[in-house]
């Protein structure tokens, strides 16, 4: 019997992935994403979390937010930001990042 890999399908989920790990790859975003791991999180909360000024932390999570990587809501003033995609999730774990703070329902497992 032949199977035939759809090549087209692979190199997209290929190019994703990669969009994935280089969103990742930056100090600064991924002290972001470790401190998202807990849950929502406001602006007002990250920057003093990743100890970089609010305008270089807005520029990063703008990068993580057009990657997927994350998502927005605005409520008032406030700009709010959670992990959105899943795969972020399972690299921290793969990485042993776990430590009870993925669990919470506040990250990952609302999907």
């Amino acid at each position: 019997m032949i199977r035939f890999i759809n090549i087209d399908n692979c190199q997209y989920v290929m190019k994703e992935n990669i969009k994935l790990l280089k969103a990742l790859a930056d100090d600064t975003r991924y002290k972001i994403i470790e401190f998202l791991l807990e849950g929502e999180k406001c602006v007002c909360e990250i920057f003093p979390y990743v100890k970089r000024t609010q305008s270089t932390v807005s520029i990063h999570l703008g990068n993580l937010e057009d990657a997927g990587v994350l998502e927005s809501r605005r409520d008032g003033k406030k700009i709010f930001y959670k992990i959105k995609d899943i795969r972020v999730c399972d690299i921290f774990k793969a990485l042993g990042e776990h430590k009870g703070k993925i669990l919470k329902c506040g990250c990952c497992c609302e999907k």
